[in-house]
């Protein structure tokens, strides 16, 4: 099968191989999928710089999307030729989705349906779980989002487009920040009421005036490096919460008095590392959005396989309004 992979750490162009690697074979319980697509994220892109690698070659990416096959023993042969999208394709595992091929476990192929393309389905595994996870842990903390203020940083990224979709489905009142006027444009036909441009402006200071000077109920959080200041400098209201999958820097010094004094919390989670039953219900919840057509997809560069290097390095230059897929 065709396939891309790097031996070492490096750029893109210096250490990205296109070439042949051996089909794999479904072993019992798993599937094998010819992928149509492949997502590309920024923590592949990081892995692949700087991440230490325990296996001879890597295949990276997690996320893509193709059709069954082939089974292995112990899975239904009447999966054969269904449509699905993958998540956790190179999870701990050298053999990710940047390949024609892929074999895993059954229940990390889930069911596409037919009306999302498979460019769509490519954004589902990382984008789309880590959005919809965000959105039930901000509810299972702060309660029911109807009538309340969501501060959604990065509300034009990847996973941002869709938290800002699932906030505004779940009535809640959608505000964010963005780097650019583009970027707004993009966050606001996702449903974002309000655009705060961080480069420029002063952020808790502009969640106060969207906010009658409260702060917002929730922020969900793709940088605590720059948010845990933010939300005790009145951009979350007492009592707030602070849902996050990320962080621009590894060391964050936390303001104790202000978070303590104001009651606020703050819940982690990895989306890689979700417990069997969170991911059961982020899945269900996630797959009855795709049914329903309740969700705007953004692609925002497609490449074919032999660009690999290309796309990891637009995925890098974090410029690209929506999310950079490959195509096999």
């Amino acid at each position: 099968m065709q396939a891309a992979w790097y031996t070492r750490n490096g750029e893109a162009q210096d250490v990205m191989v296109v070439g042949e690697l051996p089909t794999p074979t479904a072993q019992a319980g798993e599937v094998l999928v010819r992928l149509a697509t492949s997502g590309v994220n920024p923590s592949d892109v990081k892995s692949r710089r700087a991440r230490a690698l325990t296996d001879p070659l890597i295949v990276p990416h997690s996320d893509g999307a193709g059709v069954i096959e082939a089974v292995g023993a112990g899975v239904n042969a009447a999966r054969v030729g269904e449509r699905v999208w993958l998540w956790n394709g190179q999870w701990q595992r050298p053999m990710g989705t940047c390949a024609q091929y892929i074999a895993l476990p059954q229940a990390q192929a889930v069911p596409l349906p037919a009306h999302t393309d498979m460019a769509a389905g490519a954004c589902m595994g990382i984008p789309g779980l880590t959005a919809v996870q965000a959105v039930i842990l901000a509810e299972r903390l702060a309660g029911d989002l109807r009538g309340q203020t969501v501060l959604v940083t990065g509300a034009s990224s990847a996973v941002g487009h869709y938290i800002t979709q699932m906030v505004t489905l779940a009535g809640g009142r959608a505000i964010g920040t963005v780097g650019s006027e583009a970027k707004a444009a993009h966050a606001r036909a996702a449903g974002l009421q309000e655009a705060i441009f961080y480069k420029t402006e002063s952020v808790p200071d502009r969640v106060k005036t969207l906010t009658q000077g409260r702060g917002a109920d929730v922020i969900i959080d793709m940088d605590f490096s720059t948010t845990a200041a933010w939300a005790s400098q009145g951009a979350l209201a007492a009592h707030g919460q602070v849902v996050c999958y990320g962080s621009n820097a590894l060391e964050v010094a936390l303001p104790f008095r202000p978070w303590l004094f104001q009651s606020l919390g703050v819940q982690f989670f990895l989306v890689y590392d979700l417990t069997p039953a969170q991911r059961q219900q982020a899945v269900a919840r996630l797959q009855q959005l795709l049914q329903d057509q309740q969700l705007q997809h953004s692609i925002g560069a497609r490449f074919a396989l032999d660009q690999v290097a290309q796309a990891h390095c637009t995925v890098e230059a974090g410029q690209t309004v929506g999310n950079v897929v490959i195509d096999m």
